[in-house]
């Protein structure tokens, strides 16, 4: 088993050296320029309180390109009729503690660590990374966020206060991505839930040769103005035709 240990300079190994399970490296920091760097290398940082940081490259990988989004019927009556509403990049501290907090039992761990939020946040400062935040009249029922280089979009975490509050997110995420011509959403590891929703696996070589495409396009995650309100039911009916798959229930 070989797993690099990082300098204090910002370099990586190549990704194509990771082992099996994808982890690749260990050490450095989470300062934004090694995060950036990171990303546009296609490993990220996923470790568990009282661990080091640990770098990561999975093969296979899971994206999601945003016209393969499946909306069901069910959902699709859900967008209708639930009275959510969506901002993007209104309350992203907010979001990242819900993705933080446990989702069980109150005892249960987390890998977004305080001081993982704080360096996302600087990352959001400096309009890398972004969120988008769903709305019960005004509680925040739910939201996911992640960094958008190039035409690419890293999905970090999302998270549900009430039913299908992440799915809505993530329709109002890939309706944005696509109307800004991004290329894919990165959704890092495999879930049955991301799969049934049109993510599929690629290998790590595919995966980094979209990515290679992806960040050499000048796009920007554009659309809304920041904390613009939309609701559900508005996203459904302007949603482009060829992304609203009748997939039944």
């Amino acid at each position: 088993m070989t797993v690099f240990l990082l300098p204090d300079d910002i370099v990586f190994p190549s990704p194509t050296l990771a082992e099996p399970d994808g982890l690749l490296a260990v050490g450095g920091d989470l300062r934004c320029e090694r995060l950036v760097l990171a990303y546009r290398m296609g490993i990220f940082p996923w470790y568990a309180q009282g661990d080091p940081i640990l770098w990561w490259s999975p093969d296979p990988r899971l994206v999601l390109l945003p016209g393969d989004l499946h909306i069901s019927r069910r959902f699709s009556r859900v967008l209708k009729t639930h009275g959510f509403r969506v901002t993007f990049d209104a309350a992203f501290g907010a979001v990242m503690r819900g993705c933080a907090a446990p989702r069980r039992r109150p005892d249960e761990g987390t890998w977004i660590l305080p001081e993982m939020i704080a360096a996302y946040k600087n990352l959001h400062e400096q309009g890398v990374a972004h969120s988008v935040e769903v709305w019960r009249e005004d509680a925040l029922v739910g939201g996911l966020y992640g960094l958008a280089l190039g035409a690419a979009f890293f999905g970090e975490s999302m998270f549900s206060r009430v039913s299908n509050a992440s799915k809505v997110a993530l329709a109002a995420l890939v309706r944005r991505l696509e109307c800004c011509g991004f290329d894919f959403v990165d959704c890092q590891t495999t879930t049955g839930h991301l799969m049934r929703m049109g993510a599929r696996e690629v290998s790590r070589r595919s995966f980094l040769a979209m990515l290679e495409k992806a960040l050499a396009k000048p796009v920007r995650f554009g659309g809304l103005p920041a904390g613009e309100m939309e609701s559900a039911a508005a996203l459904r009916e302007r949603w482009p035709g060829a992304l609203l798959h009748s997939c039944g229930a």
